[in-house]
């Protein structure tokens, strides 16, 4: 086993240096690139981007940041990440980039309409991954993508400064749940280190992602949670939440992303499941405790299947 994980180490060096190496011959060739998150990012994804979006610019690359989102608009808890005057909706990207480079994006689905590039590369964290991309560097074992980035970032000689490191930070404390997930380890703590050290408000941003609501988020999370339905023999703790709900409470869609969190400290499930109106469309938002595959729970529970909305 240990072979294994050594081997498995040293793909992923090589595939980050084969990465790095796209990055700089683009930036010699003077091409343009294109950084995507996936549709509708969360802190990791975006702010992988613009982490990223960042680093190349302070080398003179020619770039653009870019999502899948309609509206196209970043979620008001990301707000305060800088660099978004790099955004561009993907309906105003006419020409073939020269590079596009997919961050914390498990499969070409999740960039919607998205364009792809001369050359493709992912950089992700995710298992279940499909490596759809001419370049794939993914690491199962980051914490989050924006950790990897860090090391993009090193590889290109570009120092960590305060808007770099916040958008990593953003990124680390998304997918480690400010540190109380499994993912937490003691690289992971050490880099978070690093990034505090550069002077950034970590209390600042953790109060943005998590602790700023309007008064309708507490009203419709009580509403929310008190039609939620617990199911033993799939493990499961699930509710919904009818666009209607959210008209009522005068919420936006992003808004209601951080129920699902609550939902899963139910001690009685390892998955939570939240299905979300948006339009005419259903979502499902799937979360594990850990000792659970969310992933292979979500379909053999038949939840999304049921007829909307269920019966009180």
């Amino acid at each position: 086993m240990g072979r294994a994980m050594s081997d498995a180490r040293d793909l992923v060096a090589g595939d980050r240096a084969a990465v790095v190496a796209a990055l700089t011959a683009a930036l010699d060739a003077g091409d343009d690139i294109l950084l995507v998150a996936h549709v509708n990012p969360d802190g990791d994804s975006l702010g992988s981007a613009l982490a990223l979006a960042l680093a190349l610019r302070t080398l003179g690359c020619r770039l653009r940041v870019s999502f899948d989102a309609e509206p196209f608009a970043v979620l008001r808890t990301l707000h305060f990440l800088a660099g978004q005057e790099l955004l561009v909706d993907p309906v105003t990207i006419t020409t073939r980039p020269g590079l596009v480079v997919c961050l914390d994006t498990a499969s070409r689905s999740r960039l919607a309409r998205i364009t792809s590039g001369s050359m493709v590369v992912v950089v992700d964290h995710h298992a279940s991954n499909t490596r759809f991309s001419d370049l794939n560097l993914v690491d199962s074992e980051a914490a989050s993508t924006s950790a990897m980035v860090v090391d993009l970032i090193d590889a290109l000689g570009v120092a960590l400064d305060a808007d770099l490191a916040a958008a990593i930070y953003t990124g680390l404390v998304t997918d480690t749940g400010s540190f109380r997930f499994a993912a937490t380890t003691p690289a992971v703590h050490r880099l978070a280190a690093r990034l505090l050290a550069t002077g950034i408000r970590h209390d600042l941003i953790s109060r943005a992602l998590w602790d700023t609501h309007r008064f309708g988020y507490l009203k419709l999370l009580g509403e929310v949670l008190g039609c939620a339905r617990l199911e033993p023999e799939h493990d499961l703790a699930w509710t919904w939440c009818a666009q209607a709900d959210l008209r009522n409470a005068g919420l936006d869609y992003d808004e209601i992303e951080g129920f699902i969190d609550t939902l899963r400290t139910a001690s009685e499930a390892e998955v939570a499941l939240i299905c979300k109106q948006e339009g005419d469309v259903w979502k499902v938002s799937v979360r594990s405790r850990g000792a659970s595959t969310s992933v292979r729970c979500a379909p053999a529970s038949g939840v999304a299947a049921t007829a909307w909305p269920p019966a009180s």
